[in-house]
């Protein structure tokens, strides 16, 4: 990436010609020559024209240099006019009054011509200077523009401010910890205060170090506030005039908010191209497990309907014959309800489910899952916790006994044999709650900060069956029953996961009347 730089700063230039020792020169050698081309002119002109001379001579100086030389012309333009042209000459005394006005007048006007020219330059040089900040602004914000990475950013920046206008400047963006860290940043002679760095960062203000610290560093620290938030700061430090900040605060405050639109640009880039890559990889990730889950049910189906058709088939298999064939019908069985885990998340996961909702009592849902796991449940004990008077609830049988099967499937392998697995359920304003708890060894930390993804396990399931789908397959289906599915440990030990169901408006069913022996009915 290049750019290319102004070869040399015009404010500093025209600034170290308007401040010249040399123009004072210039203004006593203009008047003398003016003095000199004067006198033989004096026989043929008259004074007046002389005068003229001499005014053309301070407008001269006053357009080529600055104010301080156009005065000393205006004041020794006068001394000369007397001494060698106002009789008597050769000295400053002066035998008509008249004369005296004229030297008045003459100041006068030689002092006005010399601060309107003055200002008049002063103003093409602040509009030169304007001009040529306005074209380097332009050139740096074309680079800018084709910037990918911050580092860029801050090298961009650099060579701008230090070949342009001798100025050092340090990009202070914040990392994943909200501390400033400096990029592209190797020079430890210049110094960093971080506490003003933090506070430019933290309150959006411009902070002056020279004038906080004392020291006369000069280093200003801008805040780069974009549209949406502060990304960080900029630090500005000059080669060797710390007076050359000031100057340029204006030029300062422009490049903090360019150098902040580009970082959060970036950051949106960086954003899109995370969220784009995600959103790939899940689809290709959904993809694959929609076609494993497909092409491996048809022969699971079949091993699974010849392995619990193979004992009928014979009554004379050898015992361990049998035990073989129930081991591999209950194996096909588990692996079939892997595939349909599979195939389930990556149907939520591509929003191809339509829930089929009704209005439905909880209890029957329960019921229904506890007589699927009946074999897995057998060696723990189960405790139904419901509160009474509980609403008709709409939702999906069929999805919503998926998660109560994963639920308590889990509870079962990870609980210890011969514990308690307790699912309760509790009427809340608008929702009913619902928990399964078991007694086992609970979730592991950082699993408990894992949002529900797929195949996500703990270190301690490692010799459990499992592909880490349950979690994630609950997660999505209550998600799309516009509930919300969380998980913690109990202080007392074991995990529990609590989900909850919105109580909508249920139907009003209304009792029917009691009819009795003898009764009319009409």
């Amino acid at each position: 990436m290049s750019m290319d730089i102004p070869k040399s700063n015009l404010s500093t230039h025209l600034l170290n010609i308007r401040n010249s020792p040399a123009g004072y020169g210039w203004a006593i050698i203009g008047c003398i020559v003016t003095t000199i081309i004067a006198t033989p002119l004096s026989q043929y002109l008259d004074l007046v024209n002389i005068v003229m001379l001499f005014l053309l001579t301070v407008l001269l100086i006053a357009a080529r240099f600055s104010r301080g030389p156009a005065i000393l012309a205006a004041f020794l333009s006068v001394a000369l006019f007397d001494f060698f042209f106002v009789p008597p000459r050769f000295t400053f005394a002066v035998n008509d009054a008249q004369y005296l006005v004229t030297f008045a007048v003459m100041l006068t006007v030689a002092l006005i011509t010399g601060q309107l020219t003055t200002g008049l330059r002063r103003q093409a040089q602040l509009s030169a200077i304007q001009a040529q900040q306005t074209r380097d602004l332009y050139d740096m914000s074309s680079a800018l523009a084709g910037v990918i990475k911050v580092e860029q950013v801050a090298t961009i920046l650099q060579r701008f401010l230090l070949t342009g206008f001798k100025l050092n400047a340090v990009l202070l963006l914040p990392d994943a910890a909200e501390q400033l860290q400096p990029i592209n940043h190797d020079d430890k002679h210049l110094r960093i205060d971080q506490r003003f760095a933090l506070i430019a960062y933290e309150q959006g203000q411009v902070i002056e170090d020279s004038i906080l610290s004392g020291e006369g560093h000069g280093a200003s620290y801008f805040p780069l506030q974009a549209p949406m938030k502060t990304r960080g700061v900029v630090v500005f430090m000059p080669t060797d005039d710390s007076s050359a900040l000031q100057e340029h605060h204006a030029l300062l405050s422009t490049l903090s908010s360019l150098i902040a639109i580009v970082i959060e640009r970036l950051h949106y880039v960086t954003v899109a191209y995370d969220t784009q890559l995600e959103m790939t990889s899940e689809r290709l990730r959904s993809s694959i497990l929609s076609a494993l889950s497909h092409d491996l049910r048809t022969p699971l189906t079949a091993l699974a309907g010849l392995a619990e058709s193979l004992p009928l088939t014979s009554t004379t298999l050898p015992a361990a014959t049998l035990e073989s064939a129930v081991a591999i019908h209950e194996q096909a069985l588990r692996l079939n309800n892997l595939l349909e885990n599979l195939l389930d998340m990556a149907r939520l996961h591509a929003g191809r489910v339509t829930l089929r909702k009704e209005w439905q009592l909880l209890e029957e849902v329960i019921g229904s899952s506890i007589k699927l796991l009946e074999h897995s449940l057998q060696q723990h004990t189960l405790q139904i916790n419901l509160e009474k008077n509980l609403p008709l609830l709409e939702y999906d049988a069929v999805l919503l006994e998926r998660v109560f099967c994963n639920l308590l499937e889990n509870a079962a392998k990870y609980a210890p044999v011969g514990t308690v697995i307790t699912i309760s359920a509790k009427i809340n304003t608008d929702s009913v709650e619902i928990s399964v708890a078991d007694q086992g060894p609970g979730f592991e930390q950082q699993q408990s900060l894992v949002r529900f993804e797929m195949f996500a396990r703990g270190t301690h399931e490692s010799s459990i069956p499992g592909v880490g789908l349950g979690l994630a397959i609950c997660h999505a289906i209550i998600q799309a029953h516009h509930g919300s599915l969380t998980i913690a440990n109990l202080p007392a030990g074991g995990a529990i996961v609590t989900f909850t169901l919105p109580r909508g408006n249920p139907p009003i069913i209304e009792e029917e009347p009691d009819y009795h022996e003898g009764a009319a009915i009409k």
